[in-house]
């Protein structure tokens, strides 16, 4: 049994529901299904799920992503990633100031 099969027999309302809920997300609407795709894409890298990332990199291709939109979402991700250390370095600021003060 898989584990989709596991959740849906273990819990089925919440299967349900979650299930509905992607549909929902997903359905093209201020955003295009490709665009919430991407975005998909990106997030996932940043959470590093791997199931996301291949999930989410086939759907966009899919629903007409090229390979170039889809590493550029990467991009996108990485930066932000890697920005997110870097404006993270004021909280050691912080605390070498704290230290050198106590």
């Amino acid at each position: 049994m898989s584990a989709r099969e596991r959740r849906a027999a273990l819990s089925p309302a919440q299967d349900k529901a979650f299930r509905e809920f992607s549909r929902a997300v997903f359905a093209d609407g201020a955003l295009s299904r490709k665009t919430k795709e991407l975005i998909a894409v990106a997030v996932a890298h940043v959470t590093q799920c791997p199931y996301c990332i291949r999930g989410h990199t086939k759907s966009a291709k899919r629903h007409g992503a090229t390979s170039e939109e889809i590493l550029e979402a990467i991009w996108v991700a990485s930066e932000m990633r890697a920005g997110a250390a870097v404006a993270h370095s004021a909280l050691a600021f912080e605390a070498l100031d704290e230290a050198e003060d106590g």
